[in-house]
């Protein structure tokens, strides 16, 4: 039996991989995202930007529709050059340097918008190919594809839970940068469980190469 068909309660152990990895990176987006508009309007003193509310919404407007706008291109990039596996890797580890930067607000304003482009960059890679390496663990349609997804999306769920009650309220009571910091160490986390845990899904998420086809005369 190889890797990839190895089943846990009924369902491809892989499907649990993707579900831990796929909820710490909620916790760290919606975590941050719970502290984004609030960061920036802070005044001055309470080490914010001093942002107006309306400055802060067009820049959480902006970020947002990128974030949905860029899974357009990581799925093309992942079906005809990198395949599921390596856009999911790639865009966790950029994700995680994004959540990074942003922790480092304090020595250079810079930090804070480029780990914002860095998530927006890493999110287009990993989003649409998580998903899709979901379904590509049940090679037959019916409920256990469905079952998978179910759990799958719990995952998602519970990681947007956590990441706004734990994020916010550390960033709120203790400081911004920990904030930051915490949604970019679940992050990590979440990317060293999907590097590690790789060979569980044996072929599942590898480009095939096409073969040429030549006629003969």
């Amino acid at each position: 039996m190889g890797a990839e068909r190895v089943l846990v309660k009924g369902h491809p152990a892989g499907l649990f991989v993707l579900f831990f990895t796929e909820m710490w990176e909620r916790f760290s987006y919606y975590g941050m995202r719970a502290l984004l508009v609030n960061f920036l309007v802070s005044t001055i003193a309470q080490h914010g930007w001093g942002w107006t509310n309306s400055e802060a919404m067009k820049l959480y407007g902006l970020y947002t529709g990128m974030v949905f706008l860029t899974p357009l291109f990581g799925g093309i990039i992942a079906d005809r050059l990198t395949g599921y596996k390596k856009s999911i890797m790639v865009g966790a580890i950029i994700m995680t340097l994004g959540h990074i930067s942003m922790a480092m607000e304090g020595f250079n304003k810079n930090f804070f918008l480029a780990g914002l482009i860095l998530i927006v960059l890493g999110n287009g890679l990993f989003k649409p190919n998580i998903s899709s390496m979901v379904g590509k663990l049940y090679p037959d349609k019916g409920g256990k594809k469905d079952a998978g997804y179910t759990i799958f999306y719990m995952g998602i769920n519970g990681g947007a839970f956590l990441g706004m009650m734990l994020c916010g309220y550390i960033g709120e009571k203790i400081g911004w940068h920990y904030g930051f910091g915490l949604a970019g160490i679940f992050m990590f986390l979440g990317m060293l469980q999907f590097y590690f845990a790789q060979r569980i899904f044996g072929k599942i998420g590898i480009r095939q190469k096409k073969k040429a086809q030549f006629r003969k005369n």
